[in-house]
């Protein structure tokens, strides 16, 4: 078993944030597989289950707000016995240019409240990271107000290109082949 973790804040108001593009992106698999999110108050997380290959993946939404991510994982992960090598987390990642993708294991938070509180929760920080570009305010422009900033349309488009990109090698990423897919995912966002 496999959580694949979004990162965001719950509520309407934030759905658009840049902040939110991880549970833009659970919500993206969910439409395209026809997987419908439950409330599971016990859990502090939207849950999703889903089959892939041979993989049986619980999409997960943390209700705890960016800050305090960890809590709901580090629940998930205890009740399900899972290590942090069957955790996958997508984020927003300010020091990668809007539409870039990284993925690699382990590694500090980077500033990233989410990942700290990840890394408080869970026994260590080798953890899947699917970092998702949305770069850096233009000069004058605060950090905070950048990253809480709701996605322009043409910041959208490019989303969804990248979405589609990930979505294409997610079993690779499940099985832990994040060299083959990144190497995928760039050439097809170079095609783009």
């Amino acid at each position: 078993m496999k959580l694949l973790v979004g990162l965001g804040n719950p509520g309407r108001q934030y759905a658009r944030q840049r902040h939110n593009v991880g549970f833009r992106f659970v919500d993206c698999l969910a439409g395209k597989e026809a997987l419908a999110f439950s409330s599971v108050p016990r859990f502090h997380a939207e849950l999703a289950e889903w089959v892939c290959e041979d993989w049986k993946v619980l999409l997960v939404k943390p209700q705890t707000f960016m800050n305090r991510s960890g809590e709901a994982v580090g629940i998930l992960a205890r009740y399900y016995d899972l290590g942090t090598e069957d955790i996958i987390v997508v984020y927003d990642d300010l020091d990668l240019a809007p539409g870039k993708v990284r993925l690699r294991r382990g590694g500090g938070h980077g500033g990233h409240n989410g990942l700290r509180s990840l890394n408080q929760h869970l026994p260590d920080a080798g953890y899947t990271r699917v970092r998702l570009g949305i770069g850096r305010p233009p000069a004058g422009r605060d950090v905070t107000s950048w990253v809480l900033g709701n996605i322009t349309a043409e910041e959208k488009a490019r989303e969804a290109k990248v979405f589609e990109a990930i979505l294409e090698v997610l079993p690779r990423i499940l099985a832990g082949d994040l060299a083959g897919a990144s190497n995928c995912i760039h050439l097809k966002l170079q095609e783009t």
